[in-house]
């Protein structure tokens, strides 16, 4: 279940969220994905987060920049996608 993330993600406060959409969220996983603007150029991440005590550290990030660079992301996964059946 996704859901539109009305929380603050905890991401650098020098990139601004956009738009985001929680993927899943437990007391310790946190992953989402978002559009931001990062030092004047829009791009989307996907992030995984793991909470330590009070607080969520980011674990992985991955960033699409483009149209293209999705398209190629996109088309690699494709092919390995039967794999997981």
């Amino acid at each position: 279940m996704r859901l539109v993330t009305e929380e603050k993600l905890p991401i650098s406060e020098e990139l601004t969220v956009l738009k985001a959409e929680t993927l899943y969220k437990t007391d310790k996983w946190w992953s989402a994905v978002a559009l931001v603007n990062a030092f004047g150029k829009k791009q989307i991440a996907t992030y995984l987060w793991l909470k330590k005590g009070d607080e969520w550290k980011r674990k992985q990030k991955f960033v699409v920049r483009s149209k293209k660079e999705w398209q190629d992301v996109k088309e690699v996964i494709e092919k390995m996608i039967e794999e997981l059946k």
